[in-house]
Parts: structure tokens; C-alpha cells; sequence
């Protein structure tokens, strides 16, 4: 994710770092010189069709609803996404203070956090598909990490082997039935938070409507230079670079916020994330904790 303070003017147009520039500069381009091939043909060998500017304005007009429409189901699944996990964030913490409640202090409690932070990391690798082992081996050990990477869902066999650690300490009676509601209920809210961002993970949105939407986009530009050529002159090349832009750009800033859990400039920084959890279990534990994740290059993973 980026992080930097707003641009100035100047470097507004010349900042390409989490710029969409970059990945449709090829289409920009090409529209550009189809405009102005379009442009030459028309004036100097052969008229070609010219299209009403007032017609291609309404094409635009419908073509930018459908583009906002997408654009904001994308940004919903990027913002519930980041939701999901501020609340795993919170239910971590949640549970070192019940763990200080209803357990105390000593070597139960810091197998249950530890497992927490596992559960963080393994889910992360889960929907980034990375290997996490060695995030976790320092928490759980080598034994227990590879127990949980060895199940096709690791990040649910951490919150199972917590539940098993609840249901002994309470088989023991050295946790009540209340603090085994209360640490139950915390359980099965980061089970409800995982499940979401895998429904996030495994549910794009509906490649029909993509699929209309590219083709519209690709249409409305071909077509653009036959409107423009009356209208705008030798500007036209211009004018379809910055409508393409425009168009090719909402779609690519799309596609990119469709999927907020990719390890992109605009996707959502887990790794800081998983670090913020690392920190709360070890101050919950009372262990020196560890730096925060800094932004390098502007870039926070």
C-alpha cells in the first residue's frame, strides 16, 4: 500500500510510483496513434465516416456509470477487507486481555497467544499463497508449524489447536464457564473474520460484468478518433489520450482493488499488519516487542 502525504501540483503529473500509468501507457499510446492515423487518412486520401460528438458524449456518459458501478463493488471488497482485519487486530488483543482474566499468567497463556499469532501469519500466507513457516517457527516452534501447514487450511488448525488448549485448561477447571464463553466468543470471531476475507479471496466479481465492461471500454475508444476528427482537428490524438486514460485507468484501478489481498503497490499491507498483531501478543506477554513496519520507498507491505 502506498503511503506518502498528497503530491504537489508539479509532481502530480510526474509521480508514477502507484500510478496505473505505467500498465496502460501501451493503450494510451495506441489510441493516440489510431486517432491520429484516422486523422490523416480522413484529411489527406480517403474521407472516412464521421460520428456525431453529441452521440459518443451519451456512449460516454453510460459507459462512466458502468465504470463507477465497478469501480465502487471493487472498492467495498478493498475496504471489508481492510474491516476484517482490524477486527482480527482487535479480537488478538482481546483475547491477552482474557487470557489475563481467566488464565493468568504462565506458560498456557503464552501457547494460546502464540497460536494467535501463527493463526495471523498462516492466514496471511493463505491468501497471499506464501510460505509463512518462518514467520511462526519463533512462536510455536518447528514441530507445531509444521503440524498446522501440513492441514489445507493452516490458519484454521491454529484456531482449532487454541480451542483444544481452552478445552483442556477447562477440563482442568482453571478456567470458569464464563471465561470459556468469553475466550469462545473471541475464537469465532476471528473464525467469522477469516471465512470473510476467503469469501473475498475465492468471489471476484461476476466476469460477465467485466467482461461487458472491457469490451464497452475497448468499443468507446476505437471509435472516439471518428467523433473527434470533425470536432477536434490535429487535437484529437490529445483528447482520445486523455479519454482513454481516463477509461483504460478506472478500469485497471479496478481490477487491482478487486483483489486487495495481491502483493501490489495498492493492495492492503498484511505483513504490517501481522507485525501489529506480533506486537500486541508480546506486550501482552510482556516480551520485548518487536519494530513496527515502516514504509519503504513509500511502500508499506
Amino acid at each position: 500500500m502506498i503511503v506518502r502525504d498528497h503530491p504537489s501540483t508539479l509532481q502530480l503529473f510526474i509521480v508514477m510510483q502507484g500510478s496505473i500509468v505505467p500498465k496502460i501507457m501501451g493503450k494510451i499510446l495506441g489510441i493516440a496513434v489510431l486517432t491520429g492515423l484516422v486523422l490523416y487518412l480522413d484529411r489527406y486520401h480517403v474521407g472516412l465516416p464521421h460520428i456525431s460528438i453529441s452521440a459518443m458524449g451519451i456512449f460516454g456518459v453510460a459507459l462512466s456509470l458502468f465504470l463507477g458501478f465497478r469501480n465502487n463493488a471493487a472498492y467495498d471488497r478493498w475496504w471489508e477487507a481492510r474491516r476484517l482485519w482490524g477486527s482480527m487486530i482487535a479480537d488478538v488483543r482481546n483475547l491477552g486481555r482474557h487470557m489475563c482474566i481467566f488464565v493468568g499468567n504462565g506458560t498456557d497463556r503464552a501457547r494460546i497467544l502464540s497460536c494467535a499469532v501463527a493463526f495471523a501469519h498462516l492466514h496471511r500466507g493463505y491468501l497471499r499463497q506464501v510460505d509463512t513457516r518462518g514467520d511462526i517457527v519463533g512462536w510455536v516452534g518447528p514441530k507445531k508449524a509444521d503440524a498446522m501447514l501440513a492441514h489445507q487450511n493452516p490458519a484454521d488448525a491454529a484456531l482449532r489447536s487454541m480451542a483444544d488448549q481452552i478445552g483442556n485448561l477447562t477440563g482442568k477447571e482453571a478456567i470458569s464457564g464464563f471465561g470459556q464463553m468469553t475466550i469462545s466468543q473471541t475464537l469465532s470471531s476471528l473464525a467469522l473474520a477469516q471465512a470473510g476475507c476467503e469469501r473475498i479471496l475465492t468471489t471476484p466479481l461476476p466476469f460477465v460484468y467485466s467482461l461487458l465492461i472491457r469490451r464497452t471500454t475497448y468499443l468507446y475508444c476505437w471509435l472516439l478518433p471518428f467523433a473527434l476528427i470533425e470536432a477536434t482537428g490535429w487535437f484529437a490524438p490529445i483528447f482520445a489520450a486523455v479519454v482513454a486514460y481516463v477509461f483504460f485507468g478506472l478500469q485497471m484501478v479496478t481490477n487491482e482493488l478487486e483483489l486487495p489481498f495481491q502483493n501490489v503497490h495498492n493492495g492492503l499491507p498484511l505483513d504490517a499488519m501481522c507485525r501489529t498483531i506480533e506486537i500486541s501478543v508480546a506486550e501482552a506477554l510482556e516480551q520485548p516487542a518487536p519494530e513496527p513496519l515502516k514504509a519503504s520507498n513509500y511502500v508499506l507491505t
